[in-house]
């Protein structure tokens, strides 16, 4: 071999070496510099809710776990290499609420040289996921334990055990409008027992109210929660408890309405993943889909109300891109497991043509914009349009509407203020029922009691 060959063998191998070295950095969950310094807990944050408790465990750098479950007392083991053992681990126990649904007690201790060992005694069993964050925002590295109850929750079963209350027989939407929606059949879990349809009633017809023959199911998405705060105003508040609780009321509206029912995609606060909101609304085949949030802008003059509905295309307004990255963001603040990602409804959102349920949306969202200009000022006059994954419902007409600014002073005391609240739920209310009165459902199946 000549010895330019030579130096080209070399070369090459020290650029595999080089190469396959930097690899090992990359994919290494720790260099040897962080293995060789112990490891800070930071924070452990908690959120209880019946749908799943999480664990948040913020750390000052990468860790090393493992964990497993451990039967009769159920238990979730987790043990944490490298870490110091400090007060925040050792004050665990008193961060469990009595009335936790899924956990009953969090205790930390040194389990061997260099292992600080987490035990977290369970209500029942679980199907438990453990994950890595990387920081992002102001979080640090943080490990997330989600504690799912092995049975969790049913939200179909759970509208029909409420569905005592008899729907109102009235018209339903012209001949000729295409349905886009699938019909709601109460599933068949309970075989010995026929299934009893609900009690009608006789037509009862109101100016200005729509008429259906069934009960109409709304779903409210209250944005943000738990890990993720949304945006926060220069006096402290929080978007995610803004949105809760005019979600609430418009919930107690709503469900005075003798037709309409609601659901919340979350009661409490806890964080849900966007993908699981829209799954959710699916689920219990949502007649409409409303998600409430406040805005912020960096110039806290910017003020005013938005609605947005999905776009199929570009965004209308640069201004409504930017709000969609920022909302599209809250998987990756509030934490999300990509290993459970569900690719088949991700191909279905993608890929399913959404054009007639836009065309709803854009009615939806025109009523209620125009409601809500009677009690604030509108920061657009019309409905915009941008790529919002929550509003990603093939088949149910989505609005995502932003109250006010919480970035401008004056309007965050007004989202903080009880009448302008349900000043806002009233508005948002109106909204619907001006469009329900212009575009009556569709007519589903009579919805079957479970007894």
């Amino acid at each position: 071999m000549s010895s330019g060959a030579e130096e080209r063998v070399v070369g090459r191998r020290r650029l595999i070496k080089f190469t396959g070295a930097s690899l090992l950095l990359t994919v290494s969950p720790l260099s040897p510099a962080a293995a060789n310094r112990s490891v800070g807990v930071l924070a452990v944050r908690i959120w209880p809710a019946a749908d799943y408790t999480r664990v948040a465990i913020e750390h000052s750098a990468p860790l090393r776990y493992t964990h497993f479950l451990v039967k009769d007392p159920d238990r979730l083991v987790v043990d944490l290499e490298g870490i110091e053992f400090n007060n925040v681990l050792e004050s665990l126990a008193n961060k469990i609420a009595p009335d936790d649904p899924n956990i009953r007690l969090l205790r930390a201790g040194r389990y061997k040289p260099g292992v600080v060992r987490l035990v977290m005694e369970l209500k029942g069993e679980v199907n438990p996921q453990v994950f890595e964050l990387p920081p992002v925002g102001g979080y640090g590295h943080r490990l997330v334990l989600d504690v799912y109850p092995l049975n969790p929750p049913d939200p179909l079963l759970s509208l029909l055990n409420r569905s005592d209350q008899a729907p109102v027989a009235v018209e339903s939407r012209p001949a000729g409008k295409p349905e886009s929606r699938p019909e709601v059949v109460a599933e068949n879990r309970r075989e010995s027992k026929a299934e009893q349809p609900a009690e009608q009633k006789p037509s009862v017809k109101r100016p200005g109210r729509a008429v259906v023959d069934r009960l109409v199911t709304i779903t409210l998405d209250p944005g943000h929660g738990g890990e993720d705060p949304g945006a926060v105003g220069s006096g402290g508040s929080y978007e995610k408890n803004v949105t809760l609780a005019v979600a609430k009321r418009l919930k107690a509206k709503i469900e005075s309405e003798p037709n309409m029912r609601a659901v919340l995609t979350r009661d409490s606060d806890f964080f849900v993943p966007l993908q699981a909101r829209v799954q959710k609304a699916r689920r219990i085949q949502s007649d409409l889909f409303v998600s409430i949030h406040a805005d912020a802008f960096v110039r806290p003059d910017a003020n005013g109300s938005s609605v947005f509905v999905l776009s199929e295309s570009g965004a209308s307004s640069s201004a409504a891109r930017y709000l969609a990255q920022k909302e599209n963001a809250a998987d990756l603040i509030g934490g999300v497991n990509i290993d459970v990602k569900d690719p088949v409804l991700a191909r279905t959102l993608l890929d399913l043509s959404q054009t007639a349920t836009i065309n709803d949306s854009l009615k939806l969202g025109k009523a209620v914009l125009g409601e809500l200009g009677g009690i604030n000022r509108l920061h657009k006059a019309s409905v915009e349009q941008a790529g919002f994954a929550v509003l990603k419902a093939p088949d149910i007409p989505s609005i995502l509407i932003e109250t006010a600014f919480i970035s401008n002073p004056e309007e965050e005391k007004k989202l903080n203020d009880d009448a302008y609240q349900d000043k806002m739920a009233e508005a948002i209310l109106s909204g619907i029922r001006k469009y329900f009165a212009k575009n009556p459902p569709l007519a589903k199946s009579t919805l079957a009691r479970l007894d």
